[in-house]
């Protein structure tokens, strides 16, 4: 931190604050919904980093908690222990309204001193000095802790009172009309992902391309085009099964062709009516499905070798043109994954998160782990871009339609069975043109959204810089020096401890009368 201006001081945190340990309570102790003589309880996935939020919480007894951990109004409540250390040290604000509660033990409060303007002490804790110091801090072995000792002494730049003032008037000022600014850009990212949508739902319905449609009649219509495909994957399955036979120097026996696994055509009377020209179909009708695997982790034979291999993470509405790992042929020979043909489509299975019904399109041949399913759209004369937009267009209902309560997931069966509207070929080019376009449009406006918002980001962290360095606004000599301001919050802390001891005393004394 800069020099301060003359009659600011730095001071440890402790001195100005009163430092509150969180509420300890047992899980068996603790209900999800609100209970007569029980209280709310915060925790770190409540605070913002900036204020306080009131969802999600937990209940825990009221004697659990006491009286000086209920929160009043000007408290700043710190996340002082998560798995994630981008969590811990953030800070939130209390403002006060109708909330009566407390917050849990992986928590930690802050009360300013009366004497300290509270909203000077809230924007301390989004400044990028107070960030960093405690990210440096907050490092442990498992869990990442910010010890109460160490918040304790973190540096605390006290102004005289009459200039916290002048500083807070400014800061909300000009942080008011930066936040107008990021509210718009927010505003503007939520129409171009609207816009997104329904571009899509256009496209994927057929009214993107009408007036193409009425101009451009098909030589092969979808239903004809689905028949090119069955005929051909039949094709290539009896072919396959020809080449076994023949390594196995066996002679095909009469019936083999009726062994062919017909796909399954979907019953269509209840599906919405498509354009002319237009088909239903199903995934599993029209394309290969493979599930891939992860080979060993303890088998280091089985990786860094020269096949490119798809995490789910990697499928997250893009072209995969590279992977993080790679894995041997003989971590290929020993696993149930396969290499998948350039031009395959995969869906994301399995994720808690946004990764189930993520779709990615393979620029290289590669292979997929378990997570997520190929789709081998590149063995047809269908587009994969098609597949992969109609995907996206089908992203909320894919997810949906997974199976399972404790981790929902989709299947190999559920995926085959994924509806798939069939446009003749030329259309589907026609689609895909403009999606292209439009959608390289979006992502230009999108990059220019996210720039604007990273120096929103930028400008807020040098105002914060500005105003707790004594750059912000100019210094008055005649007020009052810091260091005054402080004595006064000694004596005050002072008065308040002989207050506590005092009663604690009369208590004790009443107590051991009975």
């Amino acid at each position: 931190m800069r020099e301060l201006p003359i009659g600011w001081i730095n001071i440890e945190l402790n001195a100005v604050a009163q430092i509150i340990r969180g509420v300890t309570y047992k899980r068996e102790q603790s209900i999800n919904e609100s209970k007569e003589g029980f209280l709310p309880i915060l925790r770190a996935t409540n605070i913002t980093g900036i204020s306080l939020t009131f969802d999600d919480l937990v209940y825990v007894p009221a004697e659990n908690i006491l009286t000086e951990q209920l929160l009043l109004q000007g408290d700043v409540v710190i996340a002082s222990s998560s798995g994630s250390k981008e969590i811990v040290g953030k800070a939130g604000s209390f403002l006060g309204g109708g909330f009566i509660g407390s917050f849990g033990a992986f928590c930690t409060g802050l009360r300013p001193s009366t004497f300290v303007v509270s909203s000077y002490f809230r924007y301390y804790f989004q400044t990028p000095s107070y960030r960093k110091s405690v990210s440096e801090l907050s490092a442990g072995s498992n869990i990442n802790n910010l010890k109460i000792g160490n918040l304790a002494a973190q540096q605390f730049p006290l102004p005289p009172a009459a200039e916290q003032t002048r500083i807070v008037e400014k800061l909300e000022e000009l942080l008011s009309d930066l936040d107008a600014g990021v509210a718009e850009l927010k505003a503007a990212q939520k129409k171009l992902a609207q816009y997104r949508q329904s571009l899509l739902k256009a496209a994927v319905e057929g009214t993107l391309t009408a007036e193409w449609r009425a101009k451009n009649p098909p030589t092969e219509t979808g239903a004809q085009l689905l028949e090119r495909i069955l005929i051909e994957r039949r094709a290539r399955w009896e072919a396959k099964q020809l080449a076994k036979f023949k390594e196995q120097d066996k002679t095909p026996p009469n019936d083999w062709q009726n062994k062919y696994p017909e796909p399954v055509h979907p019953d269509t009377r209840d599906l919405p009516e498509l354009p002319d020209g237009w088909v239903w179909s199903m995934l599993g009708e029209c394309f290969k499905i493979a599930i891939g695997s992860t080979p060993s982790r303890k088998e280091i034979a089985y990786w860094n070798g020269p096949i490119s291999w798809v995490s789910s993470g990697e499928v997250r509405f893009n072209r995969v043109r590279e992977t993080k790992e790679k894995i041997t042929e003989f971590g290929l020979e020993n696993s149930s994954t396969q290499i998948n043909p350039v031009g395959s489509v995969l869906l994301g299975m399995i994720g808690e998160g946004k990764t189930r019904g993520q779709v990615a399109i393979l620029d290289i041949p590669a292979a997929n782990n378990q997570n997520s399913a190929a789709i081998w759209v590149s063995e047809t004369p269908i587009l994969p871009e098609y597949v992969y937009y109609w995907l996206w267009s089908q992203y909320e209902q894919t997810r949906r339609g997974s199976s399972g309560n404790n981790q929902p997931a989709l299947n190999k069966f559920i995926i085959e069975r994924i509806l798939i509207p069939l446009p003749p070929v030329a259309e589907m080019q026609e689609v895909v043109q403009l999606l292209d376009d439009c959608f390289e449009q979006i992502m230009w406006q999108e990059a220019t959204i996210d720039y604007s918002s990273k120096q929103s980001t930028a400008q807020r962290q040098n105002i914060l810089r500005a105003a707790f360095s004594g750059q912000l606004v100019p210094q008055d000599p005649n007020d009052e020096p810091a260091s005054v301001l402080l004595e006064r919050i000694r004596n005050e802390r002072q008065n308040t401890e002989s207050h506590q001891t005092k009663r604690t005393r009369r208590r004790a004394i009443k107590d051991a009368s009975q």
